[in-house]
Protein backbone atom coordinates (compact mmCIF):
# COMPACT_ATOMS: atom_id res chain seq x y z
CA UNK A 1 0.00 0.00 0.00
CA UNK A 2 2.83 2.43 0.86
CA UNK A 3 4.58 1.69 -2.42
CA UNK A 4 1.36 2.39 -4.28
CA UNK A 5 0.99 5.74 -2.49
CA UNK A 6 4.58 6.67 -3.42
CA UNK A 7 3.85 5.86 -7.07
CA UNK A 8 0.70 7.98 -6.85
CA UNK A 9 2.67 10.96 -5.51
CA UNK A 10 5.27 10.60 -8.29
CA UNK A 11 2.49 10.40 -10.87
CA UNK A 12 0.89 13.65 -9.77
CA UNK A 13 4.21 15.49 -9.45
CA UNK A 14 5.09 14.54 -13.04
CA UNK A 15 1.56 15.33 -14.20
CA UNK A 16 1.72 18.78 -12.62
CA UNK A 17 5.09 19.53 -14.24
CA UNK A 18 3.79 18.29 -17.61
CA UNK A 19 0.68 20.45 -17.44
CA UNK A 20 2.78 23.40 -16.30
CA UNK A 21 4.87 22.99 -19.45
CA UNK A 22 1.69 22.89 -21.54
CA UNK A 23 0.32 25.99 -19.82
CA UNK A 24 3.44 28.17 -19.78
CA UNK A 25 5.22 27.07 -22.98
CA UNK A 26 2.95 25.18 -25.38
CA UNK A 27 0.17 27.77 -25.02
CA UNK A 28 2.51 30.40 -26.48
CA UNK A 29 3.19 28.31 -29.61
CA UNK A 30 1.02 28.78 -32.69
CA UNK A 31 -2.08 26.58 -32.69
CA UNK A 32 -2.27 23.61 -34.99
CA UNK A 33 0.55 21.24 -35.86
CA UNK A 34 3.37 23.23 -34.14
CA UNK A 35 1.53 23.23 -30.80
CA UNK A 36 0.54 19.58 -31.25
CA UNK A 37 4.21 18.64 -31.69
CA UNK A 38 5.10 20.54 -28.52
CA UNK A 39 2.33 18.82 -26.55
CA UNK A 40 2.97 15.31 -27.88
CA UNK A 41 5.58 14.42 -25.17
CA UNK A 42 3.01 15.35 -22.51
CA UNK A 43 0.34 13.20 -24.17
CA UNK A 44 2.76 10.29 -24.32
CA UNK A 45 3.77 10.72 -20.68
CA UNK A 46 0.16 10.92 -19.45
CA UNK A 47 -0.59 7.76 -21.45
CA UNK A 48 2.02 5.65 -19.65
CA UNK A 49 2.23 7.17 -16.15
CA UNK A 50 -0.95 5.53 -14.79
CA UNK A 51 0.49 2.07 -15.51
CA UNK A 52 2.77 2.52 -12.49
CA UNK A 53 -0.37 2.30 -10.35
CA UNK A 54 -1.27 -1.37 -10.01
CA UNK A 55 -4.44 -1.18 -7.90
CA UNK A 56 -7.74 -1.67 -9.70
CA UNK A 57 -9.59 1.42 -8.47
CA UNK A 58 -6.74 3.94 -8.43
CA UNK A 59 -5.15 2.62 -11.60
CA UNK A 60 -8.24 2.41 -13.77
CA UNK A 61 -9.38 5.82 -12.50
CA UNK A 62 -6.09 7.45 -13.51
CA UNK A 63 -6.07 5.81 -16.94
CA UNK A 64 -9.51 7.31 -17.46
CA UNK A 65 -8.70 10.78 -16.06
CA UNK A 66 -5.21 11.23 -17.53
CA UNK A 67 -4.66 8.83 -20.44
CA UNK A 68 -8.12 9.46 -21.86
CA UNK A 69 -9.82 12.67 -20.73
CA UNK A 70 -6.76 14.89 -20.12
CA UNK A 71 -5.11 13.76 -23.35
CA UNK A 72 -8.25 14.41 -25.40
CA UNK A 73 -8.46 17.90 -23.89
CA UNK A 74 -4.81 18.52 -24.73
CA UNK A 75 -5.43 17.40 -28.33
CA UNK A 76 -8.22 19.95 -28.56
CA UNK A 77 -5.99 22.54 -26.86
CA UNK A 78 -3.40 22.04 -29.63
CA UNK A 79 -5.97 23.40 -32.11
CA UNK A 80 -7.27 26.10 -29.75
CA UNK A 81 -10.49 24.26 -28.96
CA UNK A 82 -12.09 22.60 -25.96
CA UNK A 83 -12.19 23.48 -22.25
CA UNK A 84 -8.49 24.44 -22.08
CA UNK A 85 -8.84 27.17 -24.71
CA UNK A 86 -8.30 29.98 -24.17
CA UNK A 87 -5.98 29.12 -21.25
CA UNK A 88 -7.42 30.46 -17.97
CA UNK A 89 -5.47 33.11 -16.11
CA UNK A 90 -5.01 30.81 -13.13
CA UNK A 91 -2.77 27.73 -13.52
CA UNK A 92 -4.75 25.83 -10.88
CA UNK A 93 -7.86 26.26 -12.98
CA UNK A 94 -5.94 24.92 -15.99
CA UNK A 95 -5.06 21.75 -14.04
CA UNK A 96 -8.67 21.40 -12.91
CA UNK A 97 -9.95 21.80 -16.46
CA UNK A 98 -7.46 19.21 -17.73
CA UNK A 99 -7.83 16.56 -15.02
CA UNK A 100 -11.26 17.10 -13.49
CA UNK A 101 -14.32 15.95 -15.49
CA UNK A 102 -16.57 18.95 -14.90
CA UNK A 103 -18.49 21.44 -16.97
CA UNK A 104 -19.84 24.77 -15.77
CA UNK A 105 -23.50 25.39 -16.52
CA UNK A 106 -23.97 28.16 -19.04
CA UNK A 107 -26.68 29.79 -16.91
CA UNK A 108 -24.57 29.57 -13.75
CA UNK A 109 -24.78 32.66 -11.53
CA UNK A 110 -21.18 33.75 -11.98
CA UNK A 111 -21.21 33.15 -15.71
CA UNK A 112 -24.27 35.34 -16.08
CA UNK A 113 -22.65 38.06 -13.98
CA UNK A 114 -19.49 37.90 -16.06
CA UNK A 115 -17.37 37.05 -13.01
CA UNK A 116 -14.35 34.78 -13.04
CA UNK A 117 -13.67 31.87 -10.70
CA UNK A 118 -12.33 32.64 -7.22
CA UNK A 119 -14.25 35.94 -7.13
CA UNK A 120 -16.73 36.62 -4.36
CA UNK A 121 -17.16 35.22 -0.88
CA UNK A 122 -20.03 32.81 -1.34
CA UNK A 123 -20.14 29.87 1.06
CA UNK A 124 -18.80 26.72 -0.49
CA UNK A 125 -21.35 23.95 -0.72
CA UNK A 126 -19.51 20.84 -1.95
CA UNK A 127 -22.60 18.82 -2.81
CA UNK A 128 -20.39 16.43 -4.78
CA UNK A 129 -18.87 15.28 -1.48
CA UNK A 130 -22.32 14.21 -0.36
CA UNK A 131 -22.88 12.47 -3.68
CA UNK A 132 -19.52 10.68 -3.41
CA UNK A 133 -20.29 9.58 0.15
CA UNK A 134 -23.67 8.30 -0.99
CA UNK A 135 -22.12 6.26 -3.80
CA UNK A 136 -19.34 5.05 -1.51
CA UNK A 137 -21.87 3.74 1.02
CA UNK A 138 -23.74 1.86 -1.72
CA UNK A 139 -20.48 0.44 -3.06
CA UNK A 140 -19.55 -0.69 0.45
CA UNK A 141 -22.83 -2.61 0.68
CA UNK A 142 -22.09 -4.20 -2.69
CA UNK A 143 -18.62 -5.22 -1.56
CA UNK A 144 -20.05 -6.73 1.59
CA UNK A 145 -22.57 -8.72 -0.46
CA UNK A 146 -19.70 -10.23 -2.47
CA UNK A 147 -18.68 -12.17 0.64
CA UNK A 148 -21.78 -14.29 -0.01
CA UNK A 149 -21.47 -14.44 -3.79
CA UNK A 150 -21.13 -18.25 -3.76
CA UNK A 151 -24.82 -18.30 -2.84
CA UNK A 152 -25.82 -16.12 -5.82
CA UNK A 153 -26.83 -17.30 -9.26
CA UNK A 154 -24.40 -16.10 -11.96
CA UNK A 155 -27.07 -13.88 -13.50
CA UNK A 156 -27.69 -12.22 -10.12
CA UNK A 157 -23.96 -11.61 -9.83
CA UNK A 158 -23.93 -10.08 -13.30
CA UNK A 159 -26.68 -7.65 -12.28
CA UNK A 160 -24.65 -6.72 -9.18
CA UNK A 161 -21.61 -6.11 -11.39
CA UNK A 162 -23.70 -3.83 -13.62
CA UNK A 163 -24.65 -1.76 -10.58
CA UNK A 164 -21.05 -1.86 -9.38
CA UNK A 165 -19.85 -0.40 -12.69
CA UNK A 166 -22.50 2.33 -12.68
CA UNK A 167 -21.87 3.32 -9.05
CA UNK A 168 -18.09 3.19 -9.48
CA UNK A 169 -18.17 5.53 -12.47
CA UNK A 170 -20.48 7.92 -10.64
CA UNK A 171 -18.24 7.80 -7.57
CA UNK A 172 -15.09 8.40 -9.65
CA UNK A 173 -16.59 11.35 -11.54
CA UNK A 174 -17.97 12.90 -8.35
CA UNK A 175 -14.61 12.62 -6.54
CA UNK A 176 -12.69 13.93 -9.57
CA UNK A 177 -14.98 16.97 -9.83
CA UNK A 178 -14.89 17.84 -6.10
CA UNK A 179 -11.75 20.06 -6.45
CA UNK A 180 -13.52 22.05 -9.16
CA UNK A 181 -16.58 22.60 -6.98
CA UNK A 182 -14.42 23.67 -4.04
CA UNK A 183 -12.24 26.03 -6.11
CA UNK A 184 -15.17 27.52 -8.03
CA UNK A 185 -17.53 28.70 -5.29
CA UNK A 186 -20.92 29.84 -6.49
CA UNK A 187 -20.56 28.15 -9.87
CA UNK A 188 -23.05 25.41 -10.72
CA UNK A 189 -21.70 22.32 -12.47
CA UNK A 190 -23.42 20.18 -15.08
CA UNK A 191 -24.47 16.67 -13.96
CA UNK A 192 -22.29 13.76 -15.03
CA UNK A 193 -25.25 11.51 -15.93
CA UNK A 194 -28.79 12.23 -17.05
CA UNK A 195 -30.91 9.36 -15.74
CA UNK A 196 -29.66 6.69 -18.18
CA UNK A 197 -32.41 4.24 -17.14
CA UNK A 198 -34.93 6.61 -18.75
CA UNK A 199 -33.25 6.40 -22.16
CA UNK A 200 -35.70 6.06 -25.05
CA UNK A 201 -33.19 4.65 -27.57
CA UNK A 202 -29.55 3.70 -28.00
CA UNK A 203 -28.82 7.11 -29.49
CA UNK A 204 -30.47 8.79 -26.51
CA UNK A 205 -28.58 6.59 -24.02
CA UNK A 206 -25.09 7.07 -25.43
CA UNK A 207 -25.44 10.64 -26.67
CA UNK A 208 -27.53 12.39 -24.01
CA UNK A 209 -27.63 10.33 -20.82
CA UNK A 210 -24.57 8.14 -20.16
CA UNK A 211 -21.27 9.64 -18.93
CA UNK A 212 -21.87 13.08 -20.42
CA UNK A 213 -18.33 14.41 -20.02
CA UNK A 214 -16.94 11.50 -22.05
CA UNK A 215 -19.67 11.99 -24.67
CA UNK A 216 -18.72 15.64 -24.92
CA UNK A 217 -14.99 14.88 -25.27
CA UNK A 218 -15.65 12.32 -28.00
CA UNK A 219 -18.05 14.69 -29.75
CA UNK A 220 -15.43 17.45 -29.92
CA UNK A 221 -12.40 15.31 -30.82
CA UNK A 222 -13.89 12.63 -33.09
CA UNK A 223 -17.54 13.12 -34.04
CA UNK A 224 -17.59 16.77 -35.12
CA UNK A 225 -14.40 16.73 -37.27
CA UNK A 226 -15.39 13.50 -39.05
CA UNK A 227 -18.94 14.71 -39.59
CA UNK A 228 -17.60 17.90 -41.17
CA UNK A 229 -15.37 15.90 -43.52
CA UNK A 230 -18.11 13.37 -44.31
CA UNK A 231 -20.64 16.08 -45.17
CA UNK A 232 -18.36 17.21 -47.99
CA UNK A 233 -18.14 13.65 -49.35
CA UNK A 234 -21.59 12.09 -48.85
CA UNK A 235 -23.71 15.12 -47.97
CA UNK A 236 -25.06 16.42 -44.69
CA UNK A 237 -28.03 14.00 -44.50
CA UNK A 238 -25.88 10.90 -43.85
CA UNK A 239 -22.68 12.56 -42.60
CA UNK A 240 -23.45 11.54 -39.02
CA UNK A 241 -23.24 7.80 -39.80
CA UNK A 242 -19.43 7.50 -40.29
CA UNK A 243 -18.91 10.05 -37.52
CA UNK A 244 -20.96 8.01 -35.04
CA UNK A 245 -19.20 4.78 -36.00
CA UNK A 246 -15.72 6.34 -35.68
CA UNK A 247 -16.69 7.76 -32.28
CA UNK A 248 -17.69 4.34 -30.96
CA UNK A 249 -14.54 2.72 -32.38
CA UNK A 250 -12.42 5.33 -30.61
CA UNK A 251 -14.34 4.78 -27.39
CA UNK A 252 -13.70 1.05 -27.78
CA UNK A 253 -9.95 1.59 -28.08
CA UNK A 254 -9.89 3.82 -25.00
CA UNK A 255 -11.86 1.25 -23.01
CA UNK A 256 -9.41 -1.39 -24.25
CA UNK A 257 -6.61 0.70 -22.73
CA UNK A 258 -8.44 0.73 -19.40
CA UNK A 259 -9.06 -3.02 -19.61
CA UNK A 260 -5.40 -3.63 -20.41
CA UNK A 261 -4.44 -1.77 -17.25
CA UNK A 262 -6.89 -3.84 -15.21
CA UNK A 263 -6.02 -7.25 -16.68
CA UNK A 264 -2.37 -6.72 -17.71
CA UNK A 265 -2.65 -9.34 -20.43
CA UNK A 266 -2.63 -9.33 -24.22
CA UNK A 267 -5.84 -7.64 -25.44
CA UNK A 268 -8.63 -9.89 -26.71
CA UNK A 269 -10.50 -6.85 -28.14
CA UNK A 270 -13.84 -7.96 -26.71
CA UNK A 271 -14.59 -4.57 -25.16
CA UNK A 272 -13.63 -2.88 -28.46
CA UNK A 273 -16.05 -5.16 -30.33
CA UNK A 274 -18.76 -4.20 -27.83
CA UNK A 275 -18.45 -0.56 -28.82
CA UNK A 276 -18.08 -1.39 -32.52
CA UNK A 277 -21.36 -3.30 -32.26
CA UNK A 278 -23.01 -0.40 -30.45
CA UNK A 279 -21.78 1.96 -33.17
CA UNK A 280 -23.31 -0.23 -35.87
CA UNK A 281 -26.62 -0.47 -33.98
CA UNK A 282 -26.79 3.29 -33.38
CA UNK A 283 -26.11 3.91 -37.08
CA UNK A 284 -28.92 1.50 -38.00
CA UNK A 285 -31.18 3.31 -35.55
CA UNK A 286 -30.33 6.71 -37.08
CA UNK A 287 -30.91 5.34 -40.59
CA UNK A 288 -34.31 3.87 -39.66
CA UNK A 289 -35.36 7.08 -37.92
CA UNK A 290 -34.58 9.16 -40.97
CA UNK A 291 -36.17 6.71 -43.39
CA UNK A 292 -39.24 5.63 -41.43
CA UNK A 293 -39.91 7.74 -38.34
CA UNK A 294 -39.21 11.11 -39.94
CA UNK A 295 -41.51 10.23 -42.82
CA UNK A 296 -44.14 8.90 -40.36
CA UNK A 297 -44.11 5.48 -42.03
CA UNK A 298 -43.32 3.74 -38.77
CA UNK A 299 -42.79 4.67 -35.15
CA UNK A 300 -41.98 2.77 -31.97
CA UNK A 301 -43.37 4.04 -28.67
CA UNK A 302 -40.78 5.09 -26.07
CA UNK A 303 -42.24 2.59 -23.60
CA UNK A 304 -41.04 -0.13 -25.97
CA UNK A 305 -37.92 1.38 -27.54
CA UNK A 306 -36.42 2.39 -24.16
CA UNK A 307 -36.48 -1.06 -22.51
CA UNK A 308 -35.30 -2.63 -25.78
CA UNK A 309 -32.28 -0.30 -25.85
CA UNK A 310 -31.38 -1.01 -22.21
CA UNK A 311 -31.80 -4.75 -22.71
CA UNK A 312 -29.54 -4.58 -25.76
CA UNK A 313 -26.80 -2.81 -23.79
CA UNK A 314 -27.12 -5.19 -20.83
CA UNK A 315 -26.95 -8.34 -22.97
CA UNK A 316 -24.09 -7.24 -25.20
CA UNK A 317 -22.12 -5.85 -22.22
CA UNK A 318 -22.58 -9.13 -20.37
CA UNK A 319 -21.41 -11.02 -23.45
CA UNK A 320 -18.45 -8.87 -24.56
CA UNK A 321 -17.46 -6.83 -21.51
CA UNK A 322 -18.05 -8.58 -18.20
CA UNK A 323 -17.20 -12.06 -19.46
CA UNK A 324 -13.65 -10.91 -20.16
CA UNK A 325 -13.29 -9.43 -16.67
CA UNK A 326 -14.69 -12.49 -14.93
CA UNK A 327 -12.54 -14.84 -17.01
CA UNK A 328 -9.44 -13.02 -15.75
CA UNK A 329 -10.56 -13.00 -12.12
CA UNK A 330 -10.97 -9.22 -11.91
CA UNK A 331 -13.93 -9.58 -9.55
CA UNK A 332 -11.75 -11.50 -7.08
CA UNK A 333 -9.01 -8.90 -7.46
CA UNK A 334 -11.46 -6.07 -6.70
CA UNK A 335 -12.81 -7.82 -3.58
CA UNK A 336 -9.29 -8.59 -2.37
CA UNK A 337 -8.23 -4.99 -2.91
CA UNK A 338 -11.23 -3.66 -1.01
CA UNK A 339 -10.50 -5.95 1.95
CA UNK A 340 -6.85 -4.85 1.89
CA UNK A 341 -7.92 -1.18 2.04
CA UNK A 342 -10.21 -1.92 4.99
CA UNK A 343 -7.37 -3.71 6.82
CA UNK A 344 -4.98 -0.84 6.06
CA UNK A 345 -7.31 1.70 7.68
CA UNK A 346 -7.93 -0.63 10.63
CA UNK A 347 -4.18 -0.83 11.28
CA UNK A 348 -3.82 2.93 10.80
CA UNK A 349 -6.44 3.67 13.45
Amino acid sequence: MEGELNNLIKLWVLTTFSLSYSYHISAKISKGFPRLVSIFPVIFLLSILPFNIHGFHLGAAHVFVLSWMANFKLLLFAFDRGPLSPPPENFILFILAACSPFKIKENSVKVLKGETPFQGNEPRVPSLILEALNKASLLTLLFYSYNFKHYFHKHVLLILYFFHTYLSIQFLLAVAAIPAQICLPGVELEPQFNEPVRATSLQDFWGRRWNLRVSEALRLTIYSPIKTISSRVIGSRWASLPAVFATFVTSGFMHELIYYHIIRKKPTWEITWFFVLQGVLVDIEIFLKKKLVATEKFGLHEAISGPLALANIALTAGWLSYTQLLRNGVDEKVIKEFNAIVEFFKRST
